[in-house]
């Protein structure tokens, strides 16, 4: 894929969805953290159910680091996989506390070093509250929708991410992944994509292969 066709696709993109949000509820870049640890594998939407409990009473590192593991294993339960990520959360709180007085790095290197956040969550917390991309976070809706455009054929989401960023201009990197996560939940979908009402059909590789 060109720049040129790529540019295409954003304006398709933009005209479908000029207006995107985080799907998560979260007040600071810590909550963030917590929010994305628990959302591996489970819906944002059960997420944001469970989580809206927990930070009425607990919003900090250290109310995470000294808490009962067993205790944070019950709040999070409903969310899935619930002995790790509480095991993750405890021990990037601890790190935060330990490593960085508490503060969320706001560095794609310092971020990755915490307990359960990759480059992925990573670049959601430096779009989403830091307001300073350093990529774009590649997800199953962001990993499809490439795929289908033709904007990668790959599957491993950090070679996707690098052929994205090639065709990509910077000033969209601080929603694109918002804009491709809510393309992939309303339009283009996994099992049964709407094509027919997509303003990109004529420049997705999936639609003219099939047609």
């Amino acid at each position: 894929m060109n720049k040129e066709k790529f540019e295409k696709i954003m304006v398709g993109l933009n005209k479908m969805y000029p207006k995107v949000t985080v799907s998560l509820n979260f007040n600071s870049a810590f909550e963030l953290i917590i929010c994305l640890i628990l959302a591996a594998q489970c819906t944002d939407k059960r997420v944001n159910e469970v989580t809206k409990n927990i930070f009425d009473k607990y919003t900090t590192p250290e109310d995470f680091a000294n808490m009962d593991l067993e205790k944070l294993q019950k709040m999070i339960k409903p969310c899935g996989f619930y002995i790790n990520k509480a095991k993750n959360i405890q021990k990037a709180s601890r790190q935060l506390i330990e490593n960085f007085n508490g503060i969320v790095p706001n560095t794609m290197a310092e971020l990755q070093t915490l307990a359960g956040i990759g480059r992925k969550s990573a670049n959601c917390i430096l779009a989403d509250v830091f307001h300073d991309p350093q990529g774009v976070a590649i997800d199953t809706h962001a990993k499809r929708i490439c795929n289908r455009l033709g904007i990668s054929k790959h599957t491993d989401p950090l070679k996707i991410e690098q052929d994205l960023l090639k065709l990509a201009n910077k000033k969209y990197w601080q929603k694109l992944n918002l804009t491709l996560v809510t393309h992939g939940r309303q339009t283009c979908k996994a099992h049964k994509p709407q094509c027919d009402i997509c303003e990109l059909k004529q420049n997705c590789e999936y639609y003219l292969n099939k047609n």
